[in-house]
Parts: C-alpha cells; structure tokens; sequence
C-alpha cells in the first residue's frame, strides 16, 4: 500500500490521493461546463439583439461608467494572479502564505463587488434602469422640448445639468423623428440593452459572491490545518471556480462597456 493510502484527507471511497485528485477534477470540470453553457446562452441571445439592434445598443453601452468596469478588470485579473500563487502555497505546506494570498484573493474580489455597487447606485441615480424610473426621465426630457423647432431642439441647453443627461440627449436625438425613421433611437430597444446589463453583470455578481465566500472558506481550513500539501488540490478546485468568474468577467467588459465606447452623438 502506498505512503498515499494513510493520508487523514483520503476518502474511503478512493484508492489513493492521485485518484482522488483525479475526480475532483472531473468533477469540478463537469461543474464549470454546465456553468459555461448557462453563461453562452445569455452571450449568445446578446449578440442576437446587439446584431439587430446597433444603434440603441450602442447609445446605452455608451452611458455606462467604463472606467470602474476597467478598474475592476484589473482587479480580478490580479486576483487570478494572487489564487494561483495560493495553489502553490498550499502544494509547498506553507501556511502563512497560503492564508496571505487568498485572503489577498478575497480583498480584491470584494473590492470589485464594492465598485459595481458603487456603479449600480451611480446607475439608479441617473435612472438608467428600466422600467418606470426610465420613462419618466424620457417624458421629463420630452416635455421641456416641447412646442421647439428642429433648430430650436438641437441647440437647447438643459438648465440644470452640466452634462447633458442620457434622457435629455435621447430626447434631443429623437426630436421630430418616429419609430421606423432613419437615425431614430427606440427607447424600448434601449431599455432591452439594460435588460442584458443587470441580468448578466448580476448573475456574474452573485457567482463572485459564492467565490469570496469559498476563498474565506479556505482561509479558515487554512488555520485548521486541513490542507496539507498533499490535499493543495482543494485549492485548486476553488481556484478552477475562480478563474471560470474571471473569465467571464473578461466577455462580459468588453460586450456591454465597449460596445459603444467610440459613439459620438
């Protein structure tokens, strides 16, 4: 019998670590593939509507706040970093280290749920949600347009902003024009872009979430002592999980955000 078979993290139901390891992964990799079909749907049923529908994808994707979202890329691709080295530490039995960086892991995955909030809230304020809080921004804005003439409406200044809001620049675009008029932006197709962007930037919030609570979670195995080196491969489960959220973070950034990064209006 192998020195493997008297280890106190070998299940009773393997032979060895190697095949317990071995199953770990296949089953962590079966996991990840329902979790990439789920998530190629949405990617999928987005580029559908964001290829029928340019114009209004872009005028929203155009007023979300892409300088957070490139702060929080960089966040997560660090703690990609950071829950690699933890691997390491583990296989190495080195326990101070091992807790440093996946609570370093844990820091930036919360730092980047601190800033979408941040964004989120930011989001609301402005009313760029869908829904009733986004007509009543659009009828406020139509309204102070009307009775103006094209010219009129065109080089309006709207008193009580610096920047001219999302909805007063809609309704400055759309002004004497009608759903199936070249150039017009449909409020409807522009709600349906927000639709996407809460959904998918929500569901990819709630998988971090999980992830943060399963890095604390080997934070405190870490202090228990129940990952010796010949167990790392825990870590690496959790860390297989992470990278999967990083990833699709990485999809995500560039769909919504730079969609209509170069728009000018």
């Amino acid at each position: 019998m192998s020195a493997s078979t008297h280890s106190p993290v070998l299940k009773h139901h393997f032979e060895d670590l190697h095949q317990q390891h071995a199953s770990e992964r296949l089953g962590m990799w079966m996991f990840l593939a329902t979790e990439v079909l789920f998530f190629a749907g949405l990617f999928a049923a987005y580029t559908i509507y964001r290829m029928l529908y340019p114009a209004e994808f872009e005028f929203a994707s155009s007023k979300l706040l892409w300088s957070i979202a490139a702060i929080n890329t960089l966040l997560l691709v660090s703690s990609s970093f950071t829950m690699t080295m933890a691997i390491r530490s583990a296989q190495l039995g080195d326990k101070k280290a091992l807790a440093r960086r996946l609570l370093i892991t844990a820091a930036l995955g919360s730092g980047f749920m601190g800033l979408k909030a941040f964004e989120y809230a930011t989001d609301f304020h402005e009313k760029l949600v869908p829904g009733e809080l986004f007509q009543s921004e659009l009828v406020s804005a139509d309204l102070e347009l009307n009775g103006m003439t094209a010219e009129q409406a065109a080089a309006y200044k709207f008193d009580d902003a610096k920047h001219e809001h999302w909805a007063q620049e809609l309704a400055k675009h759309n002004f004497g024009k009608g759903p199936g008029d070249e150039g017009f932006i449909s409020p409807e197709r522009v709600q349906l872009f927000l639709m996407f962007y809460y959904v998918m930037t929500g569901i990819h919030g709630v998988h971090l979430v999980v992830g943060i609570g399963c890095v604390l979670w080997l934070v405190v195995e870490t202090y228990r002592d129940k990952i010796p080196p010949e167990n790392y491969s825990t870590v690496e489960m959790v860390s297989l999980y992470w990278h999967l959220v990083d990833a699709i973070w990485l999809f995500l950034m560039p769909l919504l955000y730079l969609a209509g990064a170069g728009m000018h209006h």
